[in-house]
């Protein structure tokens, strides 16, 4: 995991590449990784260094993997699709929406 994430910590586009163990379970852990695109995601994926972790990773775990994807876009974009919402979701009930900062974590 240190060489996977050094090696790809240096790889274009990665911004953030880290293994993290679970505080109320050392058998979990957790990979954080955060892209500058999706093409600097995919070229990741097309690595030695990932062909020869995905080989390796068997080995080491002992249970099943779960992965989640989530997408940060900026605050222009966020408020274009929030008005396009407004719009529909005012379309389909009387109540009134209000404009709030998402917070992520």
């Amino acid at each position: 995991m240190r060489r996977m994430s050094d090696a790809s910590r240096s790889e274009f586009g990665c911004l953030s590449y880290e293994f993290y163990v679970g505080l109320t379970d050392p058998n979990t852990l957790l990979l954080f990784q955060e892209w500058e695109s999706v093409e600097a995601l995919q070229g990741h994926w097309q690595t030695d260094h990932m062909e020869e972790f995905l080989k390796a990773l068997p080995e080491v775990l002992d249970g099943s993997v779960s992965t989640r994807r989530y997408e940060v876009r900026s605050t222009e974009e966020q408020q274009d699709d929030v008005e396009d919402e407004v719009s529909d979701f005012e379309h389909e009930t009387p109540q009134q929406y209000e404009d709030r900062e998402k917070i992520v974590h």
